[in-house]
């Protein structure tokens, strides 16, 4: 890499480029009035408030509590430019979460800047994703929460917390800095603050009513198109055995697969992610009880937990790949050699998505062989980065491992990331 490009300021060029593109990509949008993808269903939600009755115009509210806070905050652009406020409100968070990276480390600078960099282009292949999804405000929030987890683990647990109340998978951190740190006890009273003056604000300000719509308003959900479990009916349905079909859930508006097993498949799933939930636990626990060090078991952990919550899913849906970024990003910062593995895979995994969503999804929905080929190669990208990562974590609980890595460090993991 050229010189040039290993400052701070060559990737804050990159990161300007790519978001004035999609502000550029989301102008064609909102200067007509509309909005794009999930942010149609964002702006319904904003203009009718967070109390209003379910109707054939407004559906049920599907998010934890405080996502209305980013969905409402653009209503005060109006309903013809929500979707440029909620574009410059993913900017800002973006922007800070790049700061943090880029000058709150200064004694890993190199590392930031590949780091920084590696975003910049995680984000080109995944924005239509994240500036469209709550994906895109939760992600910023996780990484900033990250960069505290060990050095200051209520800051952290309080960040990661806010950020489970707007979507759910950052709970995957909070687990691994119970598991690993010792300050655990104060970091579950964190989250329990942090739940209780959510549910008080909820209760003051009306509609605790709602408050686990998140969980109730799923609806049935079967084996979704892009679901790791779903590619032998995706096969199926391309080489049109057994009846099997790729076909719209119309109720809740996903593409779902059908056919011979589906629905068994379907039951089984949710048990099946409680059980790779914890196995992984497991795996963390003989991490530290045979003397792992507890950042690097933090990172990786947050890895391991994030990729079975999307490994073992039955939902699967792209914007789900949004939620490896924070982790990978805080992994390169404290360990940019080991943790280059992961992070050709999530770029791997973004490039994939992108082929998926948004440029041949309809081909896909439609069993070409072509895109049932791409997602199967996505598919065995996630798995083979939950291997990785279990492996990474079995090596962290060998004394081998353990002592090897502790005389070659020069500093423990952790140190330097936030101050």
């Amino acid at each position: 890499m050229s010189p040039r490009l290993l400052r701070p300021a060559a990737v804050w060029c990159g990161f300007a480029v790519v978001h004035v593109y999609f502000l550029g990509w989301m102008a064609s949008f909102f200067l007509h009035g509309w909005a794009f993808s999930d942010t149609e269903q964002y702006r319904e939600w904003a203009m009718a408030g967070y109390n209003a009755p379910v109707s054939d115009a407004v559906s049920p509210w599907v998010y934890p509590v405080l996502a209305q806070v980013p969905i409402m905050l653009p209503r005060l652009a109006g309903h013809d430019l929500y979707l440029l406020a909620w574009t410059l409100v993913i900017t800002a968070l973006n922007a800070v979460a790049m700061w943090f990276l880029l000058h709150r480390a200064p004694d890993r600078q190199r590392a930031a800047v590949v780091a920084g960099w590696w975003w910049v282009v995680f984000t080109a292949f995944t924005g239509y994703l994240s500036f469209a999804r709550v994906e895109g405000v939760a992600a910023p929030i996780v990484f900033v929460g990250l960069l505290y987890a060990v050095r200051r683990p209520v800051v952290g647990a309080a960040l990661l917390s806010v950020a489970t109340w707007i979507k759910v998978w950052p709970a995957a951190a909070l687990l691994a800095m119970v598991i690993a740190l010792r300050e655990r006890v104060r970091i579950v009273v964190t989250g329990l603050v942090v739940s209780a003056l959510v549910v008080g604000g909820v209760l003051v300000l009306g509609g605790i009513e709602h408050i686990a719509d998140f969980l109730l308003n799923q609806g049935s959900r079967g084996m979704q198109l892009e679901a790791t479990f779903s590619v032998p009916w995706v096969w199926a349905a391309v080489l049109g055995v057994g009846g099997s079909r790729i076909a719209d859930n119309t109720a809740i508006n996903s593409t779902e697969v059908y056919g011979p097993g589906v629905q068994t498949m379907a039951g089984l799933m949710q048990p099946l992610l409680l059980v790779a939930v914890a196995v992984a636990a497991a795996l963390l626990v003989r991490a530290l009880r045979r003397g792992a060090d507890r950042g690097r078991l933090v990172y990786a952990g947050t890895l391991l937990l994030t990729t079975v919550l999307i490994v073992f899913n039955k939902v699967g849906s792209p914007q789900f790949m949004v939620w490896l970024a924070p982790v990978v990003m805080v992994g390169l910062l404290h360990d940019r050699v080991r943790w280059r593995t992961p992070a050709w895979l999530v770029l791997g995994i973004a490039a994939t998505t992108f082929v998926i969503y948004p440029l041949f999804y309809t081909p896909l929905i439609h069993a070409n062989p072509v895109m049932a080929a791409v997602l199967t190669v996505r598919n065995v990208l996630l798995v083979a980065l939950l291997v990785w990562t279990a492996r990474r974590i079995w090596q962290l609980g060998s004394r081998a491992a353990v002592d090897a890595e502790a005389s070659g460090r020069r500093r423990p993991a952790g140190r330097g990331l936030a101050a």
